[in-house]
């Protein structure tokens, strides 16, 4: 895995870093290696994984199908401007609104 460091800033690099890792599932599988796991524990926890997984795509498809209603959108905080970016120079959010307002 590569992660490339951006004007020396390493703690950029280093929480990009963790993200890859996190999707990537890298952290769920040391903390499994941590102990021995027993065979039959293991196929059952493959076991439930699979059943949750079937149960998600299901879901998933029933809400596209409109059987389900759609999920709640989150609520998103507002994004601060960038340390780098132009005074003068809409934010997303801004150009996002002022095209609403027309």
């Amino acid at each position: 895995m590569q992660v490339l460091v951006r004007d020396n800033n390493v703690d950029q690099a280093l929480r990009v870093l963790k993200k890859k890792m996190q999707r990537e599932g890298i952290f769920r599988e040391m903390k499994q290696r941590k102990s021995f796991e027993k065979p039959s524990e293991r196929k059952n926890r493959e076991k439930a994984e699979a059943i949750r997984r079937a149960r998600k795509a299901a879901r998933k498809q029933a809400q596209r199908d409109g059987l389900l209603p759609a999920p709640k959108p989150k609520a998103r905080p507002e994004r601060r401007p960038r340390p780098g970016a132009p005074a003068g120079a809409p934010s997303a959010a801004g150009a996002a609104e002022a095209t609403t307002q027309r």
